[in-house]
């Protein structure tokens, strides 16, 4: 029986970026019709529009119409559940938004639960009974801002083991490169006063690890700063794992051509990695080709 190739889920923060249309999308697309063209760049994408609002069922089923069965949303589960209620609200909400999502079948990723940084030790838990009443027919990722929570401290550790314990998934935030040195314009400014300022902790809890890795307008600088990621992203795909990295920028209009460059990268280290869908338009804008050449 043939061996499956390692697979790396690539992606950015959103698709319906309307500064991709014209470069990275056909000149033709229309407004709605972002995702088929994303999903023939990139096999994973965040699901942030959850996080603001509930989606109508009939738009779940057009996404999952949209994708093939390969592609991965890692939709967050609405603000008014982790950020308002700070995750006491009543099971029939929680399974509610999974009923909702079942339209897209294995498109589904884990499910990130996005909690503020004023949620921190004393709130553990919370979590916890949290983690172990959600619906167990999707998986779940936990996105933690707390200083406590990355200090190697007590509370540290008991979050390692209530995730390991309950197989959920500690996302990885990087924004190192992001605030390594001040700001060179407006969006950079906006990042640094929205982005959080907290350490890498590089450690997969389950065999799907997630990387949200925030680079810089300028693209040299934004691909010098995942360096250090592909050696990360070579042993956990040698370990048997499939980690998904999200590419973020700060305007975002170069991302989408940067996360392919990344899986480029990848696989000239694994090069029985799984290739990436071929795009119907392949622009690139302002990527400054020579950096990638060699």
């Amino acid at each position: 029986m043939p061996t499956q190739s390692p697979r790396l889920r690539i992606g950015c923060a959103m698709w319906a970026h309307r500064a991709w249309v014209g470069s990275f999308y056909p000149p033709s697309t229309k407004s709605g019709d972002e995702l088929a063209e994303y999903a023939t760049w990139c096999t994973a994408v965040e699901g942030n529009t959850t996080f603001y609002a509930v989606p109508p069922a009939a738009t779940v089923r057009r996404w999952a119409d949209a994708t093939p069965t390969s592609f991965r949303f890692l939709f967050k589960l609405p603000r008014t559940i982790t950020h308002e209620q700070r995750l006491r609200a009543g099971n029939a909400e929680v399974t509610a938004f999974v009923r909702l999502m079942e339209p897209l079948g294995e498109r589904l990723g884990p499910v990130s639960i996005q909690l503020p940084a004023s949620f921190g030790p004393g709130d553990l838990g919370v979590l916890a009974a949290f983690l172990r009443r959600v619906p167990r027919e999707v998986r779940w990722s936990v996105e933690v801002r707390n200083p406590a929570f990355f200090d190697h401290s007590r509370a540290h550790a008991w979050l390692d083991r209530l995730l390991a314990d309950t197989g959920t998934e500690r996302i990885i935030f990087d924004t190192t490169t992001l605030f390594s040195k001040p700001p060179t314009d407006d969006p950079e400014r906006e990042g640094w006063g929205n982005k959080p300022r907290i350490p890498v902790v590089p450690t997969a809890v389950t065999d799907t690890p997630i990387v949200r890795y925030i680079g810089r307008t300028d693209p040299v600088e934004t691909v010098t700063g995942w360096q250090p990621w592909l050696p990360r992203l070579r042993d956990w795909l040698a370990e048997g794992r499939t980690p998904t990295m999200f590419v973020h920028t700060p305007d975002n209009v170069v991302a989408l051509g940067l996360a392919r460059r990344l899986h480029d990268a990848m696989r000239k280290l694994v090069p029985e990695l799984e290739p990436l869908p071929i795009p119907r338009q392949s622009g690139e804008p302002d990527l400054q080709p020579r950096l990638f050449d060699d």
